[in-house]
């Protein structure tokens, strides 16, 4: 039986669940899971083998810890030295013993302002020299004493709600639509990424914009509205000194000249675009200056190489989303993977997977590197699973595609633009595969996805013009009805070229993202709480346990004191709320009993 204690501090509850009495399984090598991924190359893969596919079916859990937060759960906890750090809902972090969830420390985030964009969420802390790392959702960068909780420095970095361009309460009636949410206000939802004594993070919010719930519940399940006109943000990445907080560079995402590009009517892998290039460039003229308002969320953290001393990320929607007359041009560099100096921040390379996007398809889900058969020999890489349902794999120098993966999903319709009547494309903007990590695991040269199927319809609306007030134009979506809708766990050999060598359907909308460990397994969330551990040769589930919420987060493996435990968040978020699942506020630890 699991017994329950309740502690609060500084009035916000954090509750904690003792471990269940279990004995030891076979020793193991001690293993921390010391950042966001495990390391640099966010592989989110372990070499651990305690835990495999002949026992993973006696998995159990050893310890809970409850947040006393309900909301939406999406960290990836770190472990260091025998602690595990987590970030919740609000930015609280708490420190935990990783054998048995004892209490260490906590921090309670005072934010100085409830004017965030979107569902308050925290994606993860990053741990190194002894200090704590969070990015918040209210624009502050944050490191505390890895031992004590305490704050070092505390930088602001933005204003949410400087330069806001758009509200929800001007444009509901304007619209005649129901429930706005939403706003073109800037903060931090990714795990900082720290290298060479900066820490790293990018700003979300830019290319936002506003959201019309429906039945659903909110921002997943509801219509997108993309604004015509100057709504949207400028997105950025920045460097920060690891010991003072002071900035050292910032790198912004669209680019102040020549932002329009080429007008390419294709795709870099050839794909037509389905632009009137005509209108677009009648227009230019009128709109020299979108790049100031233009986008470009950076929702993910970098992987990094420090051999060549390049990050590489991915870059968000242009703003206004879904509604391209008021930006001509390429959008540069929205949507793209791009490599930048990590000391100095400047651009290195980019690959804009979609020019002008009206679709929602950001490079929302972490690259991750690795070493690519090629004919000639292999080649370090690095590879990104986009919403448009490829996986791309560049070489690292330069950017050049070496290999687009069989296409994961049924395209339906592919980047035909919003009509009045409706243009049903698949897949829609929760993409193919969205922020949720992709496993990779080099022993098998295989990636793991978890791969959204369905389909949108995109529509262009008009709000006549009335009075001084000309006629507003935004794009609406909603989920195409009639259209399949379901989710895989997908296996991709890039061995092979991005062959799909296994894809099993789930139960129900998978979410977090997915482990790969060297025991031959595969763990992977669902929305209605489950977490699964698949065969990672063949796909089939071995074992499952029920969280209680829908599995928010990615899940992690260590090893401590001879076992190897497995962990995950589940909170649930927006939508599996809209999907008829609860939220929830629990840490979830596994082990095995003897």
């Amino acid at each position: 039986m699991v017994r329950r204690t309740t502690r609060r501090l500084l009035a916000v509850p954090f509750v904690l669940a003792s471990p269940l009495i279990v004995a030891g399984l076979a020793p193991c090598v001690a293993e921390d899971w010391p950042m966001f991924g495990s390391d640099h190359t966010n592989r989110h893969f372990s070499g651990l083998t305690a835990i495999d596919t002949g026992n993973v079916g006696r998995l159990r859990p050893a310890w809970i810890f409850q947040t006393g937060i309900t909301g939406y759960f999406q960290a990836e906890p770190v472990m260091v030295d025998g602690t595990l750090y987590v970030s919740t809902t609000q930015n609280h972090v708490a420190a935990l013993d990783a054998k048995t969830g004892a209490v260490r420390w906590t921090y309670v985030h005072k934010a100085r302002t409830e004017k965030i964009f979107g569902p308050p969420s925290n994606r993860g802390v990053a741990v190194a020299d002894g200090l704590v790392f969070e990015a918040t959702m209210d624009g502050r960068v944050i490191a505390l004493d890895a031992k004590t909780g305490k704050v070092v420095w505390d930088h602001e970095a933005v204003r949410p709600e400087e330069g806001e361009s758009e509200t929800a309460s001007a444009l509901a009636g304007t619209l005649g639509a129901g429930t706005v949410q939403g706003s073109s206000r800037l903060g931090f939802k990714m795990p900082p990424l720290v290298a060479n004594g900066l820490v790293i993070v990018g700003v979300a919010g830019a290319g936002y914009g506003l959201h019309v719930e429906d039945e659903k519940g909110g921002l997943d399940g509801g219509a997108v509205v993309g604004i015509e006109g100057g709504y949207g943000r400028r997105g950025w990445l920045a460097a920060y000194d690891a010991k003072t907080g002071a900035e050292r560079w910032r790198w912004y995402v669209t680019k102040a000249d020549d932002w329009e590009g080429g007008f390419v009517d294709r795709t870099p892998d050839g794909v037509p675009l389905h632009r009137d290039i005509a209108a677009e460039k009648a227009a230019a003229p009128n709109h020299r200056d979108a790049w100031k308002v233009g986008g470009g969320s950076l929702w993910m953290t970098p992987a990094y190489d420090a051999d060549l001393g390049l990050i590489y990320v991915g870059t968000g929607n242009p703003a206004p989303q879904n509604f391209g007359l008021s930006r001509p041009g390429d959008n540069l560099y929205t949507m793209s993977l791009v490599a930048l100096d990590a000391a100095t921040g400047q651009l290195r390379w980019y690959y804009q997977q979609v020019p002008h996007d009206e679709w929602g398809y950001d490079v929302a889900s972490p690259p991750f590197l690795l070493d690519h058969t090629t004919p000639t020999g292999p080649v370090k890489a690095v590879a990104q699973a986009s919403k448009t349902g490829w996986l791309y794999v560049h070489d690292r120098t330069d950017g050049k595609l070496l290999t687009r993966s069989a296409p994961l999903v049924t395209q339906k319709n592919l980047y035909a633009p919003p009509t009045p009547a409706g243009t049903v494309v698949s897949p829609g903007p929760l993409g193919a595969i969205s922020w949720h990590p992709v496993a990779y695991d080099p022993l098998a040269a295989t990636a793991y996805a978890q791969v959204r199927h369905g389909a949108t319809t995109y529509v262009v609306r008009t709000v006549p013009a009335s009075g001084n007030r000309p006629a507003i134009r935004y794009t609406e979506t909603t989920e195409a009805q009639g259209e399949p809708s379901f989710s895989t766990l997908t296996a991709v050999d890039l061995a092979r070229e991005g062959a799909i060598k296994w894809s099993v359907k789930a139960g129900s909308r998978l979410s977090g993202g997915t482990l790969a460990t060297a025991g031959g397994l595969v763990f992977s969330g669902e929305e209605d709480g489950h977490l699964d551990a698949h065969d990672a040769k063949t796909g089939a589930i071995l074992w499952r346990f029920q969280c209680g919420a829908g599995i928010g987060g990615p899940p992690i493996t260590y090893a401590l004191d001879g076992r190897q435990y497995v962990a995950v968040a589940a909170g649930g978020a927006s939508f599996t709320k809209g999907s008829g699942f609860g939220t929830g506020d629990a840490l979830v630890v596994f082990t095995l009993p003897e």
